[in-house]
């Protein structure tokens, strides 16, 4: 959807919309556009300035890919955040016989020359650069002596202060788009609410560009949220129920990737361990492992995943709450990128509330910057304690309304509210008579009447509130403390004591001043455990399918091994599960398969071909 109050995109005309078409089918192997793309490429191929809002595994890049290598001459400058982000959509392109290069520091120096040499000749299509390169000795002026034909800006939101991935850089491509000459224009992001789009507009664009926000649903991603009760047994579970997929799993801390990692890979899963404190030559060993084999899970913090575009990522964990709802869409944004399903579980707990906000507390940011970020990770515990569809919440966000999804943990085990009230004033007259220090754990303790060493030596064995909850569990009690957490009506004490403190909301509950509702508690449903084979993409095939789509996925680990390449570099899960379906076994049927363009028609068209028709006769 343009943005409101815009003109309808003006259609092409017909010579170039039947060539973009055709550069499609040919070099992409697609048949049609994804949802979204048409608007966006139709703009972009009219001459328009456009600034594109959509969500991640729309296909943005095929956006200024496209329009490329339908141009008649010129070459499109693409504006990227990370080398590896770079890199791997240079290796992509190349692999269907895009003339597409990337100068940057991480190349070698005839690796860049021959990048100058390719550009000066006018045989390059794309050309990709960081923010950062672009401000170097003479790059601008010998960009504009060979002449820009557009420019492209990946990872948009990172021009604003306000997105979650600010890059200062960033802030100075409006004048590097005019010492270019002005050329035509191409924004992009998937993450950025109303307040970073009319920042990314007011810094990109001299004038109003054509702004396009589409549906910020990913459909084919299962969102799942739980509180922490059993950490390290609730990752595993989930790890286990998806074994011989691709999937991330971010933490925190440096620290917790290490004891993660090893705790999976004890269990038998193929997990690694990435974060910016290891040597970068370990960091790329582990990165390229994930990207070429197909059952690699990367335990990493949150410098792991931007510039990692692997289709096939079947699955996204958080074992601590992410900070901002951004954050979140992003990293859970890259599973199911070749649009099968996809698995996402994020756990949280009132320590990761707690961290969360000492960390915005604690940062050297202005007042206004504070307020912003407080607001950002409210949503984010909203969104965990929300008791209706989570992908309506999710949505809502982003200003995008929706009905309930009926395939999220909520919809699929439906959650109630009700008054909270008498339960939140026994909490909170707990907290009051033990002096306002003591943690979830201990005012528990007091109200189920549990008789513990630390309870009768504080006497608190002796408190009116002690007992008063027996009618209901510890885990029932930690709950609705933590409700209470994420409502505000309690607080961190301080750095004496690592216990509660009643805030004025809390004093308002517990003086009758305010009622309160919270979701009801309930014992957590049985998850239905799934298979290694449901797990993955071959949940779409029958028996017989999916073990043609098993010997596929081997041949093509084969080859990538052989061409020290991705895996997805060759085909991604999305081609072999259209293989295994259609079963071609000559190039004339291969070109029937969504993915197959003539360059990856020529170069692995026969082998696949002549695997399936082998295939084929030994399970007859």
């Amino acid at each position: 959807m343009t943005q409101a109050g815009a003109a309808q995109v003006q259609p092409v005309s017909p010579a170039l919309a039947q060539r973009a078409r055709a550069v499609l089918k040919s070099v992409f192997g697609y048949d049609d556009f994804r949802p979204g793309q048409d608007e966006v490429i139709a703009a972009v191929l009219n001459g328009e300035n456009v600034f594109a809002v959509m969500p991640t595994g729309s296909g943005k890049s095929m956006c200024y890919q496209l329009p490329a290598m339908t141009d008649d001459g010129g070459m499109t400058l693409v504006v990227s955040p990370l080398v590896a982000l770079m890199r791997d959509q240079v290796g992509q392109l190349t692999a269907l016989g895009v003339p597409a290069a990337t100068i940057n520091s991480a190349n070698t120096d005839d690796g860049n020359r021959e990048a100058w040499r390719m550009m000066r000749r006018g045989e390059l299509k794309l050309l990709f650069v960081s923010p950062e390169k672009l401000a170097g000795d003479n790059m601008l002026s010998a960009l504009r002596d060979i002449g820009i034909r557009r420019l492209a800006i990946d990872e948009a939101h990172c021009v604003s202060q306000w997105g979650h991935d600010f890059r200062p850089d960033y802030r100075n491509l409006r004048q590097v788009r005019e010492q270019l000459g002005s050329p035509q224009t191409i924004a992009l992001t998937a993450t950025a609410d109303r307040t970073t789009r009319a920042d990314i507009v007011q810094q990109l664009f001299p004038e109003e560009p054509r702004v396009v926000v589409h549906s910020f649903d990913r459909p084919n991603l299962d969102l799942r949220f739980a509180a922490k009760e059993r950490p390290a047994s609730q990752l595993a579970e989930f790890v286990l129920s998806h074994k011989g997929a691709s999937g991330i799993i971010y933490t925190s801390a440096r620290k917790r990737t290490e004891e993660i990692a090893e705790s999976l890979s004890q269990k038998g899963v193929r997990a690694l361990a990435y974060h910016a404190g290891l040597d970068q030559a370990l960091r790329g060993e582990r990165q390229d492992r994930f990207l070429q084999e197909n059952d690699i899970v990367m335990v990493a913090t949150v410098a792991f995943g931007m510039g990692i575009n692997k289709p096939d990522v079947r699955f996204v964990a958080h074992a601590d709450m992410p900070g901002s709802i951004e954050g979140y869409y992003q990293e859970i944004g890259r599973a199911g990128r070749d649009g099968l399903p996809a698995w996402t579980l994020t756990l949280y707990g009132a320590s990761d509330m707690a961290l969360r906000r000492r960390q915005i507390d604690e940062k050297d940011i202005d007042d206004e910057r504070r307020r912003i970020e407080h607001r950002r990770l409210n949503a984010m515990i909203e969104l965990c304690e929300t008791a209706t569809c989570r992908r309506q919440a999710l949505l809502a966000y982003f200003g995008e309304a929706s009905e309930p999804c009926g395939g999220c943990d909520l919809c699929r085990g439906g959650v109630s509210l009700y008054d909270a009230t008498i339960d939140a004033q026994k909490v909170l007259s707990a907290i009051a008579r033990t002096g306002q220090r003591f943690g979830a754990a201990h005012i528990a303790d007091i109200l189920t009447g549990t008789e513990n060493e630390a309870v009768s030596r504080l006497g608190h064995d002796k408190l009116k509130t002690f007992g008063v909850g027996a009618d209901k569990g510890k885990r029932t009690w930690l709950t609705i403390i933590r409700q209470l957490f994420a409502t505000g009506a309690v607080g961190e004490t301080g750095e004496a004591y690592s216990g509660y403190r009643l805030t004025q909301k809390g004093e308002d509950i517990l003086f009758g001043r305010e009622k309160l509702t919270l979701r009801a508690v309930a014992e957590e449903p049985r998850r239905r455990r799934d298979s290694p084979r449901t797990g993955e993409a071959a949940s779409l095939l029958t028996e017989a399918e999916n073990a043609l789509f098993q010997h596929l996925r081997s041949l093509r680990l084969e080859l990538a091994k052989a061409e020290n390449a991705a895996a997805y570099m060759v085909f991604p899960d999305r081609t072999l599960v259209d293989m295994a379906r259609l079963k071609p076994t000559d190039l004339y049927a291969m070109r029937m398969v969504q993915g197959v363009g003539e360059h990856k028609l020529e170069r692995y068209g026969q082998t696949f071909a002549d695997a399936i028709a082998a295939f084929l006769r030994e399970n007859r």
